[in-house]
């Protein structure tokens, strides 16, 4: 997400911070290059207009333009209206005195509420709620049966509709049964329309006086662009919403939708689904997207995906086993799903600072596929050659190779890259330089 601003916006930088003075002149330049970088990232006119002018004002004070570093004063700038524009600080989901709490899921057809409801179910059961999903969408078939099979994945409780086909009655009784089964939150499901129709929003509005929702969350589909923005402006003029869920956001390039929402309508992103897995979906901090929009990493979010998918016994156990140089290929295996689960190679490359820049640099691009393909040799290996890689001779590497679907010299890389890995970690021991294993990471 953002890689096209943010390649542009580093380029820009970059002179800016090349120069060793700048003046009236240099500034306006650069502004007009970050106006048509904005621009073509599909933020709203009016919003690049304004965010413009407010860093203009800001960038040719005497302050920064005499300072010793006024490049670094200017990024610093366009990173603060950033996170201004963004929404300022995160806004955590509101959960009302009422027992239990309802949050209500609307949006057009095809934007991923019922895949988010799930997504945002997982996200709340993590944080010790118990959840119920309510399968308010009677219309497109097999809505609730998706629901049910997602739903019981993350251990959530699902509403049996059974034979209610009026969405305000299926509501209501999933609200009385949460309550009864001491569930403290419910999600509801509800049907969507290829278009905003008079019909739709007389639904939703009969559900929210019947429910009284803590929180009305609008999904929208980030790629849609500011098609999203123009939308959920209509939401929250018809119905009123709280937030926005953005889904999709791994696959936009652009952002532009997420940079124009809050500023346009005035309400926050409080998630974004960036992947079509349970666990994709991420609370939204403006301060570490700005960051992520400038190239400068995002730090905090790569710890909190590490210290989820880790827990901190299996780490000190793997510290432990470097440390005697008993690693194994097994260990190796279970690393690398841990990995796995912290996102895409892409997307945790982009949170590390400056790994981007070399990785644009150097023309690496990141495959995810190369993950599944070390799983399948590890997978194609016995017991023994997964507890002692120097057993695995020619003859075994062929027979590793064809039970992978690979080349031997797949398998040989591997071993390699293994043997170089096991020297490089037991000399970081050595050194005390894994206490990154403290902090979680599986890498």
């Amino acid at each position: 997400m953002f890689e096209t601003l943010t390649e542009k916006l580093e380029g820009i930088f970059k002179k800016l911070k090349g120069r060793g003075s700048l003046n009236e002149e240099n500034v306006g330049s650069a502004l007009k290059e970050i106006r048509l970088a904005l621009l073509e990232a599909d933020v709203n006119f009016k919003v690049v207009k304004e965010f413009i002018e407010d860093v203009r004002a800001r960038a040719v004070g005497r302050d920064v333009l005499d300072s010793i570093t006024p490049g670094q004063q200017v990024v610093k700038i366009v990173h603060d209206r950033l996170v201004a524009l963004l929404g300022g600080v995160n806004t955590q989901i509101r959960f009302g005195k009422r027992q239990p709490s309802s949050i209500m899921l609307v949006g057009l057809q095809g934007s991923g509420k019922t895949t988010t409801a799930v997504k945002l179910a997982n996200h709340l059961i993590k944080q010790k709620k118990r959840v119920y999903l309510a399968p308010a969408d009677v219309y497109r078939p097999a809505a609730e049966k998706q629901l049910r099979i997602l739903g019981e994945q993350v251990g959530a409780g699902i509403f049996e509709a059974e034979n209610l086909r009026d969405p305000v009655m299926i509501c209501v009784e999933a609200v009385k049964e949460a309550g009864k089964n001491g569930y403290d939150t419910v999600i509801i499901d509800t049907a969507g329309r290829l278009h905003i129709n008079e019909e739709m929003m007389e639904e939703l509005k009969k559900i929210k006086d019947v429910i009284d929702p803590s929180e009305i969350l609008l999904v929208v589909d980030a790629m849609t662009g500011q098609d999203a923005v123009n939308m959920a402006g209509k939401f929250n003029e018809l119905l009123g919403i709280d937030g926005v869920i953005m889904t999709k956001m791994d696959g936009d390039a652009r952002g532009g939708a997420a940079l124009s929402l809050k500023a346009v309508i005035g309400k926050p992103i409080k998630f974004i689904g960036v992947g079509e897995k349970i666990e994709a979906l991420d609370v939204f901090h403006p301060e570490r997207m700005a960051s992520r929009i400038l190239g400068m990493g995002d730090v905090l979010s790569i710890v909190e995906k590490a210290q989820a998918a880790v827990d901190e016994k299996t780490a000190r156990e793997l510290e432990k086993k470097i440390r005697k140089n008993e690693f194994t290929l097994d260990d190796f295996q279970q690393q690398l799903t841990q990995i796995r689960k912290m996102g895409s190679l892409k997307d945790i490359i982009g949170m590390i600072p400056g790994l981007g820049k070399i990785k644009a640099a150097k023309n690496i691009s990141p495959d995810d596929g190369e993950l599944v393909k070390i799983t399948a040799i590890i997978d194609s290996m016995t017991k023994k050659e997964r507890l002692n890689y120097q057993i695995v001779d020619g003859r075994r590497r062929k027979r590793i190779a064809m039970g992978s679907g690979t080349k031997v010299q797949d398998v040989n890389r591997l071993l390699k890259n293994f043997v170089e890995m096991r020297k490089m970690w037991k000399k970081m021991t050595k050194k005390g330089g894994m206490s990154l294993m403290k902090g979680k990471f599986p890498f």
